[in-house]
């Protein structure tokens, strides 16, 4: 089955035109997957970092219907990735991957010349995505929402660019 055509956009920031209508088709995919499909709590899955975060939408075109999100939280050194969402029907197509690396080259294009790490707790079943694009575990495992998790990094120095 080949890709259906598509767009990724960086919602505008806090204060700008359009940001709460994108924001909430964001939260309306991360609603299905965390909370329809695996079962998270409502309460933790909209929370005080999304007024905040940058967040990068995935949508069919010309339609423009959602179909993935991920969202970067600011954290000293560089960037929290979290909130990684494609739909159901069109994970079979890589979208994650494709979300994954827009968000890695756009905290590098940030930084300049300055290192730069990308935080990620994942879902143990997909610690091995995260590996595959260059995210090393960190420490323990530990319980978020719930569930068993992994702090995964990512570094990126620009020598290595």
């Amino acid at each position: 089955m080949e890709r259906p055509p598509h767009e990724m956009v960086v919602i505008p920031g806090p204060g700008e035109a359009d940001r709460k209508r994108l924001l909430d088709q964001c939260i309306a995919m991360r609603i299905e997957v965390f909370v329809g499909e695996q079962g998270f709590d409502l309460d933790t899955e909209v929370d005080q970092y999304d007024d905040i975060a940058t967040h990068f939408l995935l949508r069919l075109t010309p339609s423009l219907q959602p179909i993935g999100t991920i969202r970067a939280v600011s954290i000293p050194g560089g960037y929290k990735l979290g909130r990684l969402v494609v739909v159901k029907e069109f994970r079979q197509f890589g979208f994650g991957r494709d979300l994954v690396l827009k968000m890695g080259d756009w905290a590098k294009e940030g930084a300049g010349s300055k290192p730069v790490e990308i935080v990620a707790y994942a879902q143990l079943y997909v610690k091995a995505f995260y590996a595959k694009y260059g995210y090393a575990p960190e420490g323990d495992e530990q319980e978020v929402d719930g569930a068993p998790h992994q702090k995964m990094v990512l570094r990126i120095n620009p020598s290595s660019s």
